[in-house]
């Protein structure tokens, strides 16, 4: 249960294990460290959002990257996203990204819920605003699931020492996915007065949709930079490899090794499925299409029959009743 890209998926297959409320279940989670399970045994209470947050990265890795070669499939084995995220790839990099924050997002959804007896709503955040409102309700306790986030997922890389560039990539990538939450955080209101009108507004602070956080990491995906290791004084840091591109951010992710065409199955290097049999675009001309998706081997094309409810209508009182509408479409399919 290495909640980057080695094991995210591991805790959110745990069926067997059941609710993680015990610290004895921490000693059986596969893919711990040491220093895991003893957060873990401190923190039992927070382990249930956690295994949330893990197949909540899985969904949406699997969202972001449905039209794409490499699809974030998942395997029954360790790790779950096989050896395609082991290397220093930018699909790696996406994955530790938006593990790290989807470990954020549920430890601070669950704070807010009030599940956790450690945190609740962040009572940091009180009083009137510069813009004239009041500050009221739960605002997200953003400051307590980042917190956790960074003790729980970074310590893995840390505990190996900051010295390897494999580590400096993961913790870059890491604190970059935190970062896609906190940059959308936004301000809600309601209003309060007679007939609706808006006398006193009361504010609170709220996370984005997880969606909308997995959008801003798949940009920083397809922007993201490759870098290497060089010497600053006694200090090792990342530059980007290619001199001409400007320095990347605290907010970009960064790349060690080049991404593979993920065209072929390979049977040695688990992960590597290849794109037979997937569904493509026949009209796009981006990676979704069938010409880039099918890597030249061509496609077959097939009719089927598909059924949607249609001509819908709400009928007093009070449930709708639609008919059900069949057609012809046709499916395409990577050779």
């Amino acid at each position: 249960m290495l909640l980057t890209s080695l094991a995210s998926g591991y805790l959110a297959k745990l069926s067997s294990v059941g609710s993680i409320r015990e610290e004895e279940t921490c000693e059986r989670l596969r893919g711990l460290i040491q220093k895991q399970v003893q957060i873990c045994k401190r923190s039992v209470e927070v382990m249930d959002a956690v295994r949330r947050g893990a197949q909540l990265a899985i969904d949406e890795c699997q969202f972001q990257f449905r039209n794409r070669r490499w699809n974030c499939s998942t395997l029954e084995t360790m790790p779950v996203f096989g050896k395609v995220v082991t290397q220093g790839t930018r699909e790696a990099a996406f994955v530790y990204a938006i593990s790290a924050a989807s470990v954020a997002f549920a430890v601070t959804r669950a704070c807010s819920s009030g599940e956790l007896e450690k945190c609740g709503c962040d009572h940091n955040v009180h009083g009137v605003s510069p813009e004239g409102f009041q500050w009221s309700g739960c605002s997200d306790n953003i400051a307590y699931g980042v917190a956790f986030s960074q003790s729980f997922v970074d310590v893995r890389e840390r505990s190996k020492g900051q010295s390897s560039s494999r580590a400096l990539m993961n913790l870059h990538n890491n604190e970059a996915g935190r970062k896609a939450i906190l940059s959308q955080m936004r301000v809600e209101c309601k209003c309060h007065g007679v007939s609706g009108s808006c006398e006193v507004k009361t504010c609170w602070k709220a996370m984005p949709p997880f969606r909308k956080v997995g959008n801003v990491i798949k940009e920083k995906f397809d922007g993201a930079t490759e870098v290497e290791q060089r010497k600053v004084g006694s200090t090792k840091v990342l530059f980007p490899r290619n001199t001409q591109f400007k320095p990347h951010t605290d907010e970009d992710l960064v790349y060690l090794d080049p991404s593979p065409d993920f065209c072929d199955y390979d049977p040695r290097t688990p992960g590597m499925l290849g794109t037979v049999g997937r569904h493509c675009n026949r009209t796009s001309k981006a990676i979704d299409g069938c010409e880039l998706m099918c890597c030249g081997r061509g496609f077959q094309t097939q009719e089927v029959e598909v059924v949607n409810r249609c001509s819908c209508k709400f009928h007093w009182c009070c449930y709708v009743k639609c008919k059900q509408c069949r057609k012809m479409v046709e499916i395409h399919t990577c050779r």
